[in-house]
């Protein structure tokens, strides 16, 4: 009998609700089924997002700016969906069910872009590109059925998301040595998974797309999510299931809530009479900022009764540590903000660069690379950067006081330099791809100029990538509060999604700025016709201003303290700030 509980699992259950044996559940072959999943979800985004503005040009005939706010308009929704995948994953699905159901979610959105991509009754006519102001613009029913089949898709991606990789680490025992060096393999080879997916994705998916059919391409990505799906759910014995925390998201709402509910209310003489969770084992000192979230914790004529209530309406009634997390993810905001002009800049590369690779020279002898496909230039310098990093770099690191490195705040300093360069690199290139298109004609199809000249941009946005995908994750998830470690992966994709809209919103506003009033529209209808190097260089200068505002923010912040251990009938030890008037 003790030699049977040895092989139990304290935290976790298997699918019948009882607790897991180590022999028969969790473990690699449980991870590998979960990442079956995560390599599908890879391949079929990466070859929507990439090869999306070469269809809405050369097939939908949008104009070349609308054709990449809807690029990057899709990208920022699928990314904020993954918030509303991780709120109904972590309080009402669990995880194996957001997963399960989103999956198939996704493989319908697929076989719909396969339709929608296949009928000639949902597209316009076809036409030459050299008269592509006499081209039909797909009506809004064309538009309305893709789009509908697009965010389908993205509302797929978000389920997958939000929970695949936290689903994947339940299957490994933190508190057992040998499975807690698995989980750390487990990063690394989801990592792996999803730089295989992209590159699998932007080289034969977008060939296929290009010389085969767009429907055929998409319908490969259906198929393979269904069937990633099916072996993910005959899996259902393998795994470990863990109970959910709740939503961190949720959490910070109700501190909102109750402190807004009592904004009226005084402070109590003492601070130490504010509301702690007496069952709640670690605790966070309270601190003097933001006091006004501390009236979330104050124990009013309401609330009486409490120490006998176990478990308090949390909507009306906080703990202090509770509201200490809060303020703790307050303080990451100021880095947060000062993130997400990268992922503007970045979003370039899937939409106005693949628009200039269209333009121009692409051929290796007899074979002509899709203009989609540069991206694997960028996905091989991330690769790059991270094997010259851990290799080289690294055992440098080890030889000084600074044997961990660079921080995560260095490493996204270098991710916003870099991408200020690339910009600049992109201006550069484009300038002389329209000296060329004017000497030429703006209505040549291929330029007589190589398109390898994009290369700088797409490495360097790739190597900035490898620094500030690493530094950021590490940064929010490290810096958030114990019991909101997940709302750190939250921040950072919404970092993400607000990059791809805001690129959208720059995309407005010098449209209108430059378009108006008589004046040269710096993003044309045709590509050739405007002035991209602007926008470019308009990128750089922002990205540049960013990065010093960043450095600000960088050299303010303080870490976040840690959390004290407390006995339960310990009283919270607090100072006491001075009374603040009824609000």
């Amino acid at each position: 009998m003790e030699e049977n509980q040895t092989q139990l699992v304290s935290d976790a259950v298997d699918y019948k609700g009882n607790s897991a044996d180590r022999n028969t559940s969790g473990g690699w072959v449980a991870a590998a089924l979960i990442l079956g999943v995560e390599i599908c979800e890879r391949l079929s985004t990466m070859a929507i997002v990439v090869n999306l503005v070469t269809y809405l040009v050369g097939t939908m005939h949008l104009p070349s700016a609308t054709s990449s706010n809807v690029s990057t308009n899709f990208g920022g929704t699928s990314y904020m969906l993954c918030l509303l995948g991780g709120i109904l994953a972590d309080t009402f699905l669990t995880r194996y069910w957001t997963i399960a159901i989103f999956a198939v979610i996704n493989a319908m959105g697929t076989c719909l872009l396969a339709i929608s991509t296949g009928l000639p009754q949902l597209r316009p006519p076809p036409c030459s590109p050299a008269q592509s102001n006499e081209c039909v613009e797909a009506n809004s029913l064309q538009m309305g059925v893709f789009s509908c089949a697009l965010y389908l898709y993205g509302l797929g991606l978000g389920g997958i998301k939000s929970s695949v990789s936290g689903f994947g680490t339940d299957q490994f025992d933190k508190n057992d040595k040998k499975e807690k060096q698995q989980m750390a393999s487990f990063f690394d080879i989801f990592y792996l998974i999803i730089n295989i997916g992209t590159l699998l994705a932007v080289t034969v998916l977008v060939y296929i797309q290009d010389k085969v059919g767009r429907s055929w391409g998409y319908g490969i990505c259906s198929v393979t999510m269904l069937l990633a799906a099916f072996i993910f759910l005959s899996g259902t014995k393998k795994y470990r299931y863990k109970e959910s925390p709740g939503s961190p998201v949720v959490q910070i709402l109700q501190v909102l809530v109750a402190a807004i509910r009592k904004r009226n209310v005084d402070f109590p003489s003492n601070i130490s009479h504010l509301y702690e969770d007496p069952a709640q084992e670690l605790r966070l000192s309270h601190t003097n900022k933001l006091r006004c979230l501390d009236k979330a914790a104050v124990i009013t004529s309401k609330d009486a009764g409490i120490s006998e209530s176990p478990t308090p309406n949390p909507w009306s009634l906080c703990s202090v540590t509770r509201v200490e997390e809060v303020k703790m993810l307050t303080g990451l905001l100021p880095i947060w903000a000062t993130t997400i002009m990268f992922w503007t800049v970045y979003a370039q590369m899937a939409s106005f660069s693949v628009q200039q690779a269209l333009t121009m020279e692409r051929s290796i002898g007899n074979f002509e690379i899709p203009p989609a496909s540069f991206n694997v230039f960028m996905i091989g310098s991330i690769m790059l950067t991270l094997a010259i990093y851990d290799r080289l770099i690294m055992p440098l690191f080890r030889k000084t006081r600074k044997p961990q490195g660079l921080t995560n705040l260095q490493k996204i300093g270098f991710g916003l330099f870099f991408s200020i360069i690339a910009m600049a690199a992109a201006a550069f290139a484009e300038m002389k791809r329209l000296s060329v298109a004017k000497t030429k004609g703006t209505t040549t199809l291929t330029l007589p100029v190589s398109g390898f000249l994009l290369l700088p941009q797409f490495i360097l946005v790739g190597i900035g990538d490898a620094f500030i995908y690493a530094g950021q994750l590490d940064f929010f998830i490290t810096e958030s509060p114990r019991g909101m470690k997940a709302i750190g992966t939250g921040l950072f994709l919404t970092t993400i999604a607000l990059g791809l809209f805001g690129s959208s919103i720059l995309v407005e506003i010098v449209r209108n700025v430059t378009g108006t009033n008589g004046g040269h529209d710096w993003l044309a209808h045709r590509i050739n016709d405007g002035r991209l190097d602007y926008f470019y260089g308009l990128l750089a200068v922002l990205s540049l201003i960013n990065l010093g505002l960043f450095l600000v923010c960088a050299k303010r912040y303080k870490p976040n303290p840690g959390e004290v251990a407390l006995r339960t009938n310990d009283k919270v030890n607090v100072d006491v700030p001075p009374k603040e008037e009824s609000a």
